[in-house]
C-alpha cells in the first residue's frame, strides 16, 4: 500500500526556519513528480512547490519564491521542504503528494497524498 508520511511541523517564531520531510513507501516514487501543497483553515488547498522525478523540472508558488526550497533523494524516497524566512501567513497544515503529472502545480494531477504535518509560525 503506497503511503506518504510527512514530518518536520512545528511552533517557530516568523523569520526562523524549518525543513520538512516527505517519506514514501509501498512503491518506488523515483519516477514521479513530488509536490508540497499547504492547507490554512478556511482556506483551499494551494500549491507550495513540485520536482519532477528526474530533477530538471521545478516550481514553486510565487508566494514562496526565493525562500523555499524543494529537493528529493530518490535513493531514500524523500523529498524535502527547506523552509526559510518562515512568515505567519505560512502557517498551514503541509501536505506531500505524488503524481504522474504534465503540470506541476495542478493540483488534480497528483494520486498520491500524506496526511500532512502542522507549521505554525508565530509574529
Amino acid at each position: 500500500q503506497e503511503q506518504l508520511v510527512e514530518s518536520g511541523g512545528r511552533l517557530v517564531q516568523a523569520g526562523g526556519s524549518l525543513r520538512l520531510s516527505c517519506e514514501a513507501s509501498g512503491r518506488t516514487f523515483s519516477t514521479y513528480t513530488m509536490g508540497w501543497f499547504r492547507q490554512a483553515p478556511g482556506k483551499e488547498r494551494e500549491f507550495v512547490a513540485a520536482k519532477s522525478w528526474s530533477g530538471g523540472a521545478t516550481s514553486y508558488a510565487n508566494s514562496v519564491k526565493g525562500r523555499f526550497t524543494i529537493s528529493r533523494d530518490n535513493a531514500k524516497n524523500t523529498v524535502y521542504l527547506q523552509m526559510n524566512s518562515l512568515k505567519p501567513e505560512d502557517t498551514a497544515v503541509y501536505l506531500c503528494a505524488a503524481g504522474k503529472v504534465a503540470v506541476l502545480d495542478e493540483i488534480y494531477e497528483y494520486d498520491y497524498w500524506g496526511q500532512g504535518t502542522q507549521v505554525t509560525v508565530s509574529s
